[in-house]
């Protein structure tokens, strides 16, 4: 790998927890470069352009993300879904997880209010996610598949939602409402 290439990916590292730290209050390219310790000039070298910046930083977040969540749920694993939702939902409110939770809520928002360039961005994660919930469902053959992965993930991305405007306790006692409701 070359030293531009490792400079960029340490970069993108800082950034990640930049993000995860402050959400998106602070994304200016003067912010960003400060965050990951070089000059608004040097950022601009190992990336064209903010929303590059943006783009690479939130893959590598959603990077760590799917990374955690397959630890729970290898793949390979196939779940029907309500198991699966039992089980995503439970990660994904859990304290681990607040922290990008509350950062995709935020590049939900922003791309609702078709802000560039987190429509794009947005798109391309929900899609990734869409994938990877696909990838572990166990359905009969003929089923929408697209359509329950769709709706898992919004069923997952309102109980985040719910838990980041919640009073704390309010994730263990929802995981356990959605268990009496799926049953």
């Amino acid at each position: 790998m070359s030293i531009r290439n490792e400079q960029r990916e340490r970069v993108i590292a800082l950034l990640s927890q930049h993000l995860l730290t402050t959400g998106l209050a602070q994304t200016s390219l003067r912010q960003l470069a400060r965050a990951a310790g070089v000059s608004d000039r040097m950022l601009l070298y190992y990336f064209t352009d903010k929303a590059e910046v943006l783009a690479a930083t939130m893959s590598a977040i959603a990077g760590q993300l799917v990374s955690g969540l397959a630890a729970a749920l290898p793949e390979g694993t196939r779940l029907p879904p309500r198991d699966l939702a039992l089980r995503a939902a439970s990660l994904t409110t859990g304290p681990e997880m607040r922290r990008f939770m509350r950062l995709w809520v935020e590049m939900v928002a922003a791309a609702a209010k078709n802000e560039e360039p987190y429509k794009a961005i947005v798109a391309q994660i929900m899609a990734g996610f869409r994938s990877w919930v696909d990838a572990r469902l166990d359905l009969p053959e003929g089923t929408d598949r697209a359509a329950v992965a769709s709706a898992l993930i919004a069923l997952i991305d309102g109980l985040a939602l719910v838990d980041i405007c919640s009073e704390t306790d309010m994730a263990p006692r929802m995981a356990g409402a959605l268990e009496a409701i799926l049953t």
